[in-house]
């Protein structure tokens, strides 16, 4: 792939090729461990592949190797400016923030799909944001697991009640009680990824997947995505299955038909649309 990086940032990675977009993590002497401030970049980063009509996937990883020879996908928060009691992790604003969050939902409510390319340590809250994306790819290096009990922290949102949905409650409870680490064999035998690769083709696997996804109905694609979601995500997850079908619905020509009328200032003539048995 010939990637075109589109825009600097200092902790990631932005760039596009070929319909696809691809946010690398670049925290390599943090094992990727992400801060208030990467987390700002990693949802503007998203908020533009979300707009960018010409992008119809994203590829999610981690800059590799680390600077000691060790590979992580993304180590969670950093806990050397996680603030004593601030109620969050300290930015250079000085602000205590929990913006990966507003991440997490903006992977999954976003009309595009999200693949996590998965190599080497993707824990605490790097393991949350694979959870969160459409589909995981890891390599045969790849380790996966939770810390959140051990360093004082939990992620109650979709960290616990989506990762229940893929592996099953007694699982989850397992990965989140015990805090045990799992390697790629063993995530995908629960369900947790997709496919384990080489880690010399993991992003070669990732492109492929996301060609094919490419080749599909990208609306249908959109909905698809939204209706998965909506069983999980209660009233947000409606209201995006919902503006979905108002997109539908703006698109037929009885919609078509109240925004002229709008425009020319006249009543609406809906009498050659009749209701539908």
């Amino acid at each position: 792939m010939n990637w075109k990086q589109v825009r600097e940032f200092e902790d990631i990675i932005y760039e596009k090729c070929d319909g696809i977009a691809k946010v690398t993590i670049n925290r390599p002497h943090r094992r990727n461990a992400f801060t208030p401030d990467t987390v700002a970049e990693m949802i503007a980063a998203f908020a533009d592949a979300k707009d960018d009509t010409s992008i119809g996937v994203v590829l999610l990883t981690g800059f590799n190797p680390q600077t000691d020879g060790k590979f992580a996908f993304c180590a969670g928060g950093d806990q050397k400016i996680r603030g004593h009691k601030a109620g969050g992790y300290v930015g250079k604003d000085g602000v205590p923030r929990l913006n990966v969050l507003d991440l997490q939902k903006l992977i999954r409510s976003m009309p595009k799909v999200v693949i996590a390319l998965v190599a080497g340590y993707a824990i605490g809250g790097g393991h949350v944001l694979h959870v969160v994306c459409d589909m995981t790819i890891a390599a045969d290096n790849a380790v996966f697991g939770q810390t959140g009990p051990k360093v004082g922290s939990f992620d109650g949102g979709f960290g616990a009640s989506y990762l229940a949905r893929i592996v099953g409650h007694k699982k989850a409870r397992e990965i989140w009680y015990l805090c045990r680490q799992y390697n790629a064999q063993e995530a995908l035998d629960m369900g947790l990824v997709n496919k384990v690769v080489p880690y010399e083709a993991l992003e070669t696997e990732g492109v492929q997947w996301a060609q094919d996804i490419l080749q599909h109905s990208p609306l249908s694609i959109r909905c698809l995505k939204a209706a998965f979601n909506a069983d999980v995500d209660g009233q947000q997850g409606l209201q995006e299955l919902a503006g979905n079908a108002t997109l539908l619905y703006y698109l037929t020509e009885e919609g078509e038909e109240g925004r002229k009328a709008w425009n020319e200032k006249r009543a609406p003539n809906y009498k050659k649309y009749p209701w539908l048995p």
